[in-house]
């Protein structure tokens, strides 16, 4: 088995490796800096490292104020924080006048754990892919994270940058390359595609070879930006398998599974199934658990699979 490495981890030491890079690199963070991981810059580049304190709102717009100066701020917090409580500054002093400020978003989704509903975001990337100009990524791994902090770095624009905290498997190398609104193909198969993103692209991997022993072909796409999305390869994989299955940690509402659902719909109408939380509120408890109760399992994506195929034979 892959060593598991959370992407917030990989976020902190991608951020050092790009501040002593690049001398505009500024990092902001709300108290939560040996959670989010930017402590690692702090230590490392401490007179390029702000705390603005427990006070998230001030977080987004003193990063604005810096963006205005030339620099290239990365704000970071718990994702219910900075999509949640920091919403209006995100709107209307990062993204209303094009900012750009980097926004990265650690504990996303319910593998937060025991921490509960109230630190649980599953409507992050909703809010955050409604707003005008702002660019959204769920990188699935570590390598996919270190390219995306790079990117994100070098695009002119803000960017939001959803990260979790549970250790997730490796699924790239180190000649990884991210491109933006790219979606990458893990695997092919010619009756379902599952379309998945961060911590849900290794099972739907998984799922797929489980699906081969029960007679299924299954393509699967890592589509880790969620804005701008990869039309071209969902209308591809309507055309050539006939059925989706999105799977997000993250509410099916608004997220990975909305967004594929609108582009389907406009694009390319056929069976969908979409595995993700079914609008509910999530509860404290050990990842392991929380994911089998609010069905982000293995089990849950081949289940799903088997729907839309049942749904495309009529």
């Amino acid at each position: 088995m892959s060593k598991m490495i959370a992407t917030r981890e990989a976020y902190g030491v991608a951020l050092k490796e790009l501040g002593e890079r690049n001398k505009d690199v500024v990092v902001l963070d709300a108290d939560l800096s040996k959670s989010t991981k930017t402590n690692v810059f702090g230590k490392a580049i401490p007179d390029r490292f702000i705390n603005v304190g427990i006070a998230e709102q001030n977080l987004m717009g003193v990063a604005a104020g810096l963006a205005a100066a030339g620099k290239i701020p990365f704000a970071s917090t718990f994702a219910m924080f900075a999509a949640g409580r920091a919403f209006e500054q995100v709107r209307n002093s990062i993204c209303y006048p094009r900012l750009n400020v980097k926004i990265a978003a650690t504990h996303a989704g319910i593998t937060v754990g025991e921490d509960g509903a109230t630190h649980q975001a599953l409507e992050d990337l909703c809010l955050m892919r409604s707003l005008p100009n702002m660019t959204v990524i769920v990188p699935a791994d570590a390598a996919e994270t270190r390219r995306v902090v790079d990117f994100a770095a070098e695009y002119d624009g803000p960017v939001y940058i959803r990260l979790g905290r549970a250790g997730v498997p490796e699924l790239f190398g180190e000649s990884y390359e991210f491109q933006l609104g790219k979606a990458v193909q893990l695997a092919d198969g010619k009756d379902v595609t599952i379309i998945a993103c961060g911590l849900m692209v290794s099972p739907a991997r998984t799922a797929a070879e489980w699906l081969i022993e029960a007679g299924y072909s299954a393509r699967v796409l890592n589509m880790a930006t969620i804005k701008p999305l990869d039309i071209e390869s969902i209308v591809a994989a309507v055309r050539d398998t006939g059925a989706v299955v999105t799977c997000e940690e993250h509410s099916i509402i608004g997220g990975l599974g909305g967004a594929v659902a609108e582009a389907m719909a406009e694009h390319a109408p056929a069976p969908l199934e979409r595995v993700g939380v079914k609008d509910t509120f999530g509860e404290s408890g050990t990842p392991a658990a929380l994911l089998q109760k609010y069905h982000l399992t293995v089990d849950d994506i081949v289940a799903a699979v088997k729907r839309a195929v049942i749904r495309k034979k009529g």
